[in-house]
């Protein structure tokens, strides 16, 4: 173990919100401890402790003990809690497992504030959509961050290795100082999607690898096979005849819908991966050469999920539906990694300095 990873271990972490554990997977991987996750939606809780050695805690941030998370820090010499807040409008936290669960548009944003303010960790991290920034919910979580030196920016993750354009606020608040609590984006060159998802084996549109059951692409009706077929990549649905388009695409208003029915690009990077990345009509998410849209694999490893990252148990149905909604909703891997990669050196530049 290298000398920086061994100081990492210093920190010890617990991710709210944790999804199937992207986040919490990045922290990892950039040398953070991670104790614990917490979310509400049953469906998470596999995926993230058949990948990460750490408890899953189904439970309500709103609703959960402070002192069990403070329990998770007994030991540690610093203690961070991270965590994506999902907000409405702008996130499917509601759905599924989440469902009637919401009270207000911005709970959960205060909820984390909330928590801060009671557990008083030595740092904070939260990763988010860009379009927080403008809330006066964010102005509010600034406040419940008295007594922290706090950066913030706007990421766009291509620049750190994250192989789509998928734009991201991520706040940093420590205890500990100012320095180093920034983003640099000159770690990593661009990654490509050809880099990412070229190698996994060809498959047809509804078809399932007999070695991987996430590498499962939905079916096409005939219509959009013939679209897809007549899809360049990069290019829209304007390259098609006019008897392959839609109603919608002929009226006025369809100049809008560029963002549709598209292919990806091999030697480019990916669209942001949403939660409805597995249809080809959802946004630009057809294979770049096959007829189909990405598979679920294809898109977690867009996600930078390690190809060998388990979502189901091995008896376990694949829905896409499900499947594509955490996905698309996790926090990608390289994004955590950065993140972890940030914190573990500005607490080693302050206990340089004060060593």
């Amino acid at each position: 173990m290298s000398q920086k990873k061994a100081s990492t271990r210093r920190i010890r972490a617990v991710d709210l919100f944790c999804g199937v554990g992207g986040l919490t997977h990045g922290l990892v991987r950039g040398g953070i401890e991670v104790a614990a996750g917490v979310d509400l939606d049953p469906l998470c809780r596999f995926p993230f402790e058949a990948n990460n050695k750490a408890k899953f805690i189904e439970a309500d941030v709103k609703e959960i003990d402070v002192d069990l998370i403070g329990s998770f820090y007994d030991g540690a010499e610093y203690s961070l809690l991270a965590g994506c807040a999902p907000c409405q409008p702008f996130s499917s936290y509601s759905q599924a497992g989440r469902k009637g669960k919401r009270s207000g548009d911005w709970d959960l944003v205060g909820s984390f504030g909330e928590l801060v303010e009671k557990i008083q960790p030595d740092l904070v991290t939260m990763e988010n959509v860009q379009q927080l920034s403008t809330h006066s919910v964010f102005a509010d979580f600034l406040k419940s961050l008295k007594g922290y030196h706090v950066r913030w920016s706007i990421v766009e993750c291509a620049t750190i290795g994250v192989p789509q354009s998928r734009k991201r606020l991520v706040l940093f608040a420590s205890k500990l100082g100012s320095a180093g609590l920034e983003i640099t984006s000159s770690r990593r060159r661009i990654r490509t999607v050809r880099q990412t998802i070229g190698s996994l084996p060809n498959i047809a549109a509804g078809e399932k690898h007999v070695d991987d059951p996430l590498h499962a692409s939905s079916r096409l009706s005939q219509i959009n096979l013939r679209r897809i077929q007549a899809s360049k990549p990069g290019g829209t649905w304007r390259d098609w005849e006019p008897g392959l388009q839609a109603a919608c695409h002929q009226k006025e208003s369809g100049a809008n819908y560029s963002s549709v029915y598209g292919r990806m690009e091999w030697d480019k990077v990916a669209p942001t991966i949403t939660t409805q990345c597995f249809g080809f009509g959802n946004g630009r998410f057809g294979h770049p050469e096959q007829d189909r849209a990405i598979s679920l694999r294809e898109a977690a490893m867009l996600q930078t999920f390690p190809r060998s990252y388990k979502f189901v148990r091995p008896d376990q149905a694949v829905r896409f539906s499900q499947l594509g909604r955490l996905i698309g909703n996790a926090v990608p891997v390289r994004l955590g990694e950065v993140i972890a990669e940030t914190l573990v050196d500005h607490v080693a530049m302050h206990s340089n300095s004060v060593e």
